[in-house]
């Protein structure tokens, strides 16, 4: 290890890059399911063999989700920065990284959400329409209750997606462990430092992905 690594550690800023790198990850998840699960419930529902298909609705969200998921993050981050001041009232900083990370991350996740509803078996839908029940009652006691084993490893595929945003969000002003590794490794021509990062960010990697799916056995019902 470097004196710089000694250094980093010793002074907290390696254990505060840790924790806004979480910070960052988990907020930017929430509101990034606030917004996107929603939009893949309306994906799933209007497309064209939904419970409530809207042609014409499910091809305008279609195309909106598909233009922000084609754009690349850096590129985005850097077409969001008047957006996040008018929003947060600054471009910099984690406030603005995460809305960034939000309007990224919320396309992705209607995906993944449509994703997990369309593995719904067809016989449980058909059998709550034939009960009488409504859209809304299929949408939450039907299709959202029998994906959730999949919801929640999208939840967690999200999550280490959106992980990897905030590490390139280092390179216009955010903070954590992407911003060290810029800062301190990078700019400095210091590799340990680059690697440290690296080794931090794939053990929250693998702490998350643990923790997902430990929640995702527990709700699995084909695993008891």
């Amino acid at each position: 290890m470097s004196e710089m690594f000694f250094k980093l550690w010793n002074n907290g800023v390696l254990q505060y890059g840790i924790w806004e790198t979480i910070y960052m990850t988990l907020i930017s998840t929430a509101f990034a399911y606030l917004f996107g699960l929603p939009l893949g419930v309306l994906l799933s529902v209007t497309s064209s063999d939904g419970i409530h298909p809207m042609r014409t609705l499910n091809t305008v969200l279609g195309v909106v989700v598909n233009i922000f998921r084609s754009i690349p993050f850096i590129i985005l981050m850097v077409a969001m920065l008047p957006v996040a001041k008018a929003v947060v009232g600054t471009s910099l900083g984690n406030r603005a990284m995460i809305v960034m990370l939000i309007v990224a991350s919320a396309p992705y996740v209607a995906r993944m959400v449509e994703s997990s509803l369309r593995e719904v078996g067809k016989g449980v839908i058909e059998a709550a329409q034939a009960m009488g029940s409504s859209t809304f009652q299929i949408i939450m006691k039907v299709l959202i209750p029998e994906a959730k084993p999949s919801l929640i490893n999208g939840a967690v595929i999200s999550m280490v997606t959106i992980l990897g945003y905030s590490a390139m969000a280092g390179t216009i002003g955010g903070g954590g462990l992407g911003q060290i590794a810029i800062t301190y490794g990078y700019q400095r021509s210091n590799d340990d430092i680059i690697w440290i990062c690296v080794l931090l960010t794939i053990v929250i990697v693998q702490v998350f992905q643990v923790i997902g799916t430990t929640i995702q056995n527990r709700t699995d019902k084909r695993v008891r």
